[in-house]
């Protein structure tokens, strides 16, 4: 809408009373013509109301109306010759010799209602000061919206009274310290002359930063020069995808399926199968998935009564060899692909077969699962492994990535060695002693064979956002005769990192005499023939696997574990628990499996 700039009528301009007792000797037309000549604001031109003279109340009861302030036939103020009870309307006439409610204004000093231009500032100001607000479509929206919520200004007590905005700067008295003498001038010499200390200290200061990147730069830029890596060239010995089950575990497939249910020197309570059912690849990956024997045959057979021979024992081709403990039927020496040894029935028997007792506290293996090796057709010495995997879901569970000898050069384990690239848990975060939010990775190695340097060459990696059984992680090993390092995704997540300066059995600062028993054992180097890096400077093969439980100390003792490893009846144990693990074992074959 337009804006016209809004025209008073002459007689409508606003005077304040004055007193109607007039002056000793003058007349009523002399004080009427004094009180005009007082009043009159009317200026040559363009003229504003002057906002500093007190505002009269008007007294017509409609003033409260609101009236548009552009709006040439509106009247801000009474219009003499209407009745002061009649509504005002545009067009009403006017009677010049009413002065209503001022009669002693004259109506000849009015020249009509276009001899005063406002503008709209004073306009608004102006209509601001009489009635408490403005019309609204006079400004603009923002400021509506803020008056809707703005308390309204007080209204007018008298017709003298005006509600004006303050501008007036009000100056407190700055409050003065009472210890401070009455007149004291404090010294600032400060602010006429700079300390030269100030200068010091910024000089300090940007000093310590740029030292501090420099040196930042620095270490960098060395600790990445220090970081060592294989050096040579690399020959691909195994690269596998997946693509095809017969290129797994076919005729001459890479992988072999180790078939045996002794648990492997650690105690496992699951069997290694042949299964297509725990071990299979499907859409580009491979699975090892535990299942229960209980689906196999049945809940009874496997507490009591039941004789468990399992298929295809591969205990003929091992020995015993890849076992992690010495067993007596083990052989110090010997190659991890078959054996000019006797047959040993009694080891063939352990492996192969299980009896279920309830009164001897034996059953058969409650779970099952698989073990993966490269045994008979890659292994390398000194180089690099990369094993792209998700571990699974599920307590008591235990994946594992690792790597022993070929062959048993320098005696049975771990004088032989043993490189773990990765350990898990399948137990969640929860679980007090590293859960699936860890991986480790550990060298196992010793001059005997109850004797274990791994708690020197051990470590591990946290995942502080999630869990390692979410989503995929790649774990490698890098390897050669001056270092050895495992890490997980990249080489700053390293778990361990290990530089070879001095040989194992000096870094494992073992005593020269020991006591087994009642005897008393003289250690001697059983690495003497090798290299500084031994026993890891043999050919060593490749194992993936999930093993469930164990008596090995893997998972500690504690309140929260159903078994305690000293007991002869610690695998009947945790299948009595099953009601409290079980449910954490996810039924999708995704989640429970360790996937590669």
């Amino acid at each position: 809408m337009p804006n016209f700039p809004l025209v008073v009528d002459e007689i409508d301009k606003l005077a304040p009373p004055s007193a109607k007792v007039a002056a000793e000797g003058s007349s009523d037309h002399d004080a009427a013509s004094q009180r005009a000549s007082q009043h009159s604001r009317t200026t040559s031109g363009t003229t504003s109301i002057n906002v500093e003279s007190p505002p009269i109340t008007p007294r017509n009861p409609t003033f409260n109306i609101p009236r548009n302030s552009f709006s040439s036939h509106s009247r801000p103020f009474y219009i003499p010759g209407s009745d002061p009870q009649t509504s005002l309307t545009p067009g009403a006439s006017q009677n010049a010799g009413n002065g209503y409610p001022f009669p002693d204004v004259s109506n000849s000093s009015r020249s009509g209602i276009n001899s005063v231009s406002t503008s709209v500032a004073d306009l608004q100001k102006t209509a601001f000061q009489f009635y408490g607000r403005t019309d609204s479509s006079s400004r603009p929206s923002s400021a509506r919206s803020r008056e809707a919520f703005a308390l309204p200004r007080p209204r007018p007590t008298t017709m003298y009274s005006s509600v004006l905005a303050s501008t007036t700067k009000v100056e407190r008295e700055r409050l003065k310290s009472t210890m401070l003498a009455e007149g004291t001038v404090l010294e600032k010499p400060w602010a006429e002359k700079r300390d030269p200390a100030t200068r010091w200290a910024y000089i300090i200061t940007y000093g310590a930063i740029l030292i501090g990147v420099i040196g930042g730069a620095a270490r960098c830029f060395f600790g990445f020069l220090d970081v060592p890596t294989l050096s040579g060239n690399l020959c691909v010995v195994m690269d596998e995808n997946f693509d095809s089950p017969d290129g797994v575990f076919g005729e001459n497939g890479k992988f072999f399926r180790e078939v045996d249910m002794s648990g492997f020197g650690n105690g496992d309570f699951s069997m290694a199968t042949g299964s297509e059912t725990n071990s299979n690849v499907k859409n580009g990956r491979l699975y090892i998935t535990p299942t229960l024997t209980r689906d196999e045959i049945g809940d009874a057979a496997v507490d009591d009564g039941y004789i468990y021979n399992i298929t295809g024992c591969s205990f003929n081709i091992t020995q015993g060899i890849s076992y992690t403990s010495s067993l007596p039927t083990q052989s110090h020496n010997g190659s991890a692909i078959g054996s000019d040894q006797t047959f040993d029935l009694a080891g063939y028997t352990r492996a192969c077969s299980a009896v279920s007792n309830i009164t001897a506290g034996t059953i058969i293996n409650p779970v099952q699962s698989a073990r993966l090796t490269t045994r008979k057709t890659a292994s390398i010495r000194y180089g690099r492994v990369e094993v792209r995997a998700k571990i699974p879901t599920g307590d008591w569970l235990w994946p594992a990535i690792w790597m022993l000898p070929v062959d048993n050069t320098y005696g049975p384990w771990p004088i032989s060695g043993e490189i773990d690239i990765m350990e898990a848990r399948g137990n969640g975060p929860s679980y007090p002693k590293q859960g699936s939010d860890f991986v480790r990775g550990s060298l196992n190695w010793g001059p005997l064979t109850w004797l274990n340097g791994v708690y020197k060459t051990t470590g591990w990696w946290r995942l502080r956002r999630g869990t390692y059984d979410q989503d995929f992680h790649t774990y490698a090993l890098e390897w050669d005769q001056d270092f050895m390092r495992i890490y997980v995704d990249t080489r700053l997540h390293h778990m361990l990192d290990l530089r070879v300066k001095r040989s194992f059995f000096e870094l494992g600062d073992f005593p020269g005499v020991v006591q087994n028993g009642t005897d008393a054992v003289i250690l001697t180097n059983p690495w003497s023939n090798g290299t500084k890096t031994a026993p890891f400077d043999q050919p060593f093969y490749l194992i993936l696997n999930i093993a469930v439980g164990g008596t090995n100390g893997w998972f500690p003792d504690g309140n929260e574990k159903p078994w305690l490893d000293g007991s002869r009846t610690a695998m009947a144990d945790f299948w009595r628990m099953r009601g409290d693990w079980l449910p954490t074992w996810p039924t999708d074959v995704e989640k429970r499996s360790m996937v590669m």
